[in-house]
């Protein structure tokens, strides 16, 4: 969850390193949680799913386009 998935592949000259728990946040902002830290709620599986679930059908209507 720390690491750099990404490897030793080169990014262009000032970007900043992606590592799962930055897109972690960055979805949860999308989706408007403001609700308590994220790695605590992980703990908890089926507050967890019920965010993930969450994130993922806003996902899938953003790319639709649906409001």
């Amino acid at each position: 969850m720390w690491g750099n998935p990404e490897g030793k592949g080169k990014r262009p000259l000032g970007r900043t390193k992606n590592r799962c728990k930055d897109n972690i946040k960055m979805n949860l902002k999308a989706v408007g949680w403001t609700g308590m830290d994220w790695i605590v709620l992980a703990q908890e599986r089926d507050s967890w799913r019920a965010v993930l679930n969450a994130i993922m059908n806003f996902r899938v209507h953003k790319m639709r386009g649906i409001s």
